[in-house]
């Protein structure tokens, strides 16, 4: 059986006030975290591994969505779930429809706590003579391989600066205007480090998906649209709170590397970015990851934003944090982060999910 050895917490009693510089919680019952089903007659063989799946996460990195085409990875995020979830310790209900456009919600149990991952990604978009427009905030170099799909097939370029004119592409046709070019997949395992394009937030998303499968009881969510301003967490969140009063909701996402967050040194905890959550609620959080032993990082930021922003903004008493991972090279072709770094952040959702 497959068991950590990290010592973890149980909190029986909840609120998340410091006072006194008591922690808040007042009993906490240590044990062995084991990732096993506690419930029917097969819960002794039932194990959950803490390994991150790698084909899972390329697999992701192969799908194309950049902001305003999040279907195809709507479409893989359910095809996965019928899948897999018949193998999971709480199948799941599948929350989609006109609704809600095209994000994807999965329902575990009676959820207390939601995660959320965004599926878009930065990309260009063709406008006329061959140029290109931003999607996002992407990080092109001369050369970097785009690719794409209009009504007369398949299309494989190379993206060029022409001084101070802007960006462009060098297909050998008119490519329709329109067109959305994304970075051409290029998946590599080097080491501890992983390199591909839109491991923001694939990553993200590959650790809600491994999550899955202990989740007893929590919500998941597939938002859009946060590469380009956002437009999707305000109607999700009213859903979550309405339907089941969720107020804690962790986002799920990716930071860059900084002279204060590494690669290898554990999962980020965010204090704040652009944006400031409710000190009392990231404070519960660090004070679980401390006595978890989970490897973590502390991030203060005064810039960058993610679906917290959206969150804060919702007419909504929703707590939020951002805990992810860090990343190198952000927005490029070449984006990088540490595979220690998947490992403690899957581990801290567990964690958190289990006890927030």
């Amino acid at each position: 059986m497959w068991q950590t050895n990290l010592l973890c917490a149980k909190v029986v009693k909840y609120p998340y006030s410091m006072a006194g510089g008591n922690i808040g919680f007042m009993l906490i019952l240590r044990y062995y975290f084991k990732f096993t089903v506690v419930e029917g007659p097969a819960a002794k063989s039932r194990v959950f591994s803490l390994s991150m799946n790698l084909e899972l996460l390329k697999s992701l990195c192969d799908i194309r969505s950049p902001s305003g085409e999040e279907l195809p990875m709507k479409e893989f995020i359910a095809r996965y779930v019928r899948q897999y979830s018949g193998s999971w310790r709480c199948r799941p209900e599948i929350i989609q429809g006109p609704d809600f456009q095209d994000c994807i919600m999965l329902r575990f149990g009676v959820p207390r706590v939601a995660a959320v991952a965004h599926m878009d990604t930065t990309g260009f978009c063709v406008r006329h003579e061959n140029q290109l427009i931003a999607i996002g905030s992407p990080e092109a170099r001369n050369g970097d391989v785009l690719v794409g799909t209009d009504r007369l097939g398949e299309v494989e370029c190379r993206a060029w600066y022409d001084g101070d004119d802007g960006l462009y592409h060098d297909f050998g046709r008119v490519v329709e205007r329109g067109t959305s070019l994304v970075f051409k997949a290029n998946f590599q395992k080097r080491g501890r480090t992983v390199i591909s394009p839109y491991l923001d937030n694939r990553a993200g998303i590959a650790v809600l998906l491994e999550l899955a499968q202990s989740l007893q009881n929590g919500l998941l969510v597939f938002s859009c649209w946060e590469e380009h301003g956002g437009g999707s967490m305000p109607y999700l969140c009213r859903y979550m709170y309405e339907h089941w009063g969720i107020n804690r909701v962790l986002v799920s996402d990716v930071t860059w590397s900084t002279d204060a967050v590494l690669p290898g040194h554990g999962v980020v905890v965010s204090l704040r970015d652009r944006r400031i959550p409710r000190r009392s609620f990231v404070n519960h959080i660090l004070e679980l990851a401390a006595i978890s032993g989970i490897p973590h990082q502390v991030e203060v930021e005064a810039v960058g934003s993610s679906d917290g922003r959206e969150i804060q903004q919702a007419p909504y008493p929703i707590d939020w944090c951002f805990i992810g991972l860090v990343c190198t090279n952000g927005h490029s072709a070449v984006e990088s982060l540490h595979l220690d770094d998947l490992q403690s952040t899957l581990q801290i959702y567990r964690l958190l999910m289990e006890l927030l």
